[in-house]
């Protein structure tokens, strides 16, 4: 047999990198290799159209194995096993209780409990577990973060009550300053003081944490990846040095820290992304000089994103947040919470609750994605991106460090000023459709109506903008968590609760295939404000097709037809339309001046702003 695959391997001759280049630069036929083919990324380095094995010789991210320091390609050594989380508002804690059991039947093997401080009592933990057994699945819990120390001591209450083993239990308590200022632009610093006894509380729980890095918030506020990560690290090293600093042995902090990142549906880049995230984090840990390596593992909680999730042709959230599963999952996460895809307009019910949970188990159960660990080392691509990400991630904790820290660059605004420009600048490539959004900025479904449906909007936290019948005073910057859809989805709804749904007919002309592609595009385009796209084959002459447009009672006229054909048809159709309706030309021809000389004005390309031409539109038109 292994002469017979030396044999086969000599058959085909080694090709060089150069070799490639070359086959390549020919079937470019002359074009800018860089512009077609290189990838410019937002976390500011180049990703190459094809890698080779000579791209990752000396880098650390291919050293050791599944389990093993910096744990870059995982905590596990023989599987790639996940929690499946679903997380339930414990309002009433019968209702939570029998929603939990109910779901526990279901293929959840991880519950999150959000109390009412109100409510932390030992009777209300006894209902709210009741005829849960805490040692087969992991469960989490949130509150108030200045009563997170009394639920942590109810907790171990109940755990020695019922007799458990401590080692036998999985979960978490979602202790977070930080996230609170971040979200409050308020100082609440103040609570740090209790991280301490929380994790001295829970302590003798090895699998059981308490202290909450909850960077899913930057990347649902629309921070790049590298930001997500190096802010996160910094977060993580903020709480580190507080406890240590306070008393807590480096084992017993590193273990009790918990790290909630989001997903975004960049593929690649997020299995880099938490692969990297494992490995910085094990050698910021081991810079404490923890007494067992093991202390040096990253937990990772992973939820997928709110940034990129859409109201209006909602059941693309599916495709979303199943890619961003996926990733997640190959990546070796420890547990992940799929967000329902219509969270961004009413209160998930158990339908959309289902179908989160079931993607989930389709990797597990049909894809067997956790049957493998680290199914991605190796590939030359992911290694370089893990490299490279970690490589831009540790840059920025280095500088949030220089620069104080991580609660210093919340107090002095930097870290919330920074991921608030990431996101006006996505917001703007959303409208520019340089960053695409399927069905709400790119191919909209032309006939959907919102109904009743509306964006649930975020009030502040201490109340409506007000705490105290007085308004909120921030000392500093909160971050900015409007989705890339927010704005579009704002004009469309504009247009649907006008009454008037502007048509919009397209008069094609001329070149056929120029035809067709430019009224494509322009009912594409158009379709993004909610205006009915009226798409024909043809006319024979513009007059035919003005005469058309009119019987079909249109508010707007577009002429599709080709560069060198727009010299010769949009000055006669412009003339023929009369201002009966608005007249549009589909592309940017070289006779732009020439149209615009006489009196035509707006002209609809892949350069223009999609967002601000059409909010121009719906003053004139609604």
């Amino acid at each position: 047999m292994a002469d017979n695959k030396e044999k086969l391997f000599s058959d085909f001759p080694p090709v060089s990198t150069q070799e490639w280049t070359d086959k390549v630069m020919a079937d470019l036929k002359g074009a800018d290799y860089e512009k077609k083919l290189v990838w410019k990324t937002n976390e500011g380095f180049k990703v190459k159209p094809f890698y080779r094995q000579e791209d990752i010789e000396g880098l650390k991210t291919t050293e050791g194995l599944p389990g093993e320091f910096p744990y870059i390609r995982g905590n596990k050594k023989d599987d790639n096993t996940w929690f499946i989380r679903q997380d339930i508002v414990a309002d009433d804690a019968k209702a939570a209780n029998a929603k939990a059991l109910d779901i526990l039947n279901k293929g959840v093997d991880s519950l999150g409990f959000s109390v009412k401080k109100s409510d932390l009592n030992a009777e209300f933990i006894r209902t709210l577990l009741q005829d849960i057994c805490c040692e087969c699945i992991e469960l989490n819990f949130s509150t108030c973060q200045r009563h997170t120390l009394l639920l942590a001591q109810l907790l171990a209450d109940y755990f020695k009550e019922k007799g458990y083993s401590p080692e036998k239990l999985h979960g978490s308590l979602n202790f977070d300053p930080i996230s609170k200022m971040l979200q409050k632009g308020k100082d609440v610093s103040g609570v740090f003081a209790f991280g301490k006894e929380i994790a001295e509380t829970l302590k003798d729980y090895p699998n059981f944490r308490c202290i909450a890095v909850n960077s899913v918030m930057l990347n649902n506020s629309g921070a790049y990846i590298y930001q997500e990560l190096g802010y996160a690290l910094a977060w993580g090293n903020e709480y580190m040095r507080q406890l240590t600093e306070a008393g807590v042995p480096a084992d017993l902090a590193a273990k009790k820290i918990k790290f909630h990142f989001g997903i975004s549906s960049n593929y690649f880049m997020e299995i880099a992304k938490f692969r990297a995230a494992r490995m910085l984090w094990a050698n910021i840990v081991a810079q404490y000089k923890p007494e067992r390596t093991e202390s040096c593992m990253m937990n990772i909680h992973a939820e997928t994103s709110t940034f990129n999730l859409t109201l209006f042709d909602s059941y693309v959230n599916l495709l979303r947040t199943q890619t961003e599963t996926m990733s997640a999952a190959i990546a070796g996460v420890d547990s992940i919470t799929v967000t329902p895809f219509d969270k961004v307009y009413e209160t998930p019910n158990d339908f959309s609750e289902r179908l989160a949970r079931n993607q989930q188990l389709l990797l597990k159960e049909e894809s067997h994605f956790n049957r493998v660990a680290d199914a991605a080392g190796g590939s030359y691509y992911i290694e370089t991106l893990t490299a490279s990400i970690a490589k831009e991630a540790w840059k920025l904790f280095l500088q949030t460090e220089d620069e104080g820290g991580m609660l210093e660059g919340i107090k002095a605004g930097t870290v919330q000023n920074a991921v608030n420009a990431s996101n006006k600048t996505r917001h703007e490539a959303v409208s520019r459709r340089k960053e695409i959004l399927l069905g709400t900025n790119q191919y909209p479904n032309f006939s959907e109506q919102a109904g009743n449906k509306a964006p649930l909007e975020h009030a502040c936290c201490c109340g409506n903008g007000k705490e105290h019948g007085h308004e909120c005073e921030k000392p500093f910057p909160a971050l900015n968590t409007e989705r890339a859809a927010s704005e579009f989805e704002a004009l469309r709804l504009e247009t649907e609760h006008s009454g008037k749904r502007p048509k919009a007919f397209m008069l094609t002309i001329g070149n056929l295939a120029m035809r067709q592609a430019r009224a494509q595009f322009s009912c594409n385009f158009l379709a993004c404000a909610g205006y009915e796209v009226i798409d024909n084959l043809g006319f024979a002459t513009v007059e035919e097709g003005v005469e058309a447009a009119l019987k079909a009672k249109a508010d707007i006229v577009v002429l599709c037809s080709s560069d060198d054909e727009y010299a010769a048809y949009a000055i006669p159709a412009f003339k023929a339309l009369n201002g009966r309706a608005m007249f549009i030309v589909a592309g940017a021809p070289a006779c732009m001046d020439d149209l615009k000389a006489a009196g035509i004005e707006n002209f609809i390309h892949v350069r223009c702003n999609v967002l601000e031409t059409l909010r121009e539109y719906n003053k004139q038109l609604l």
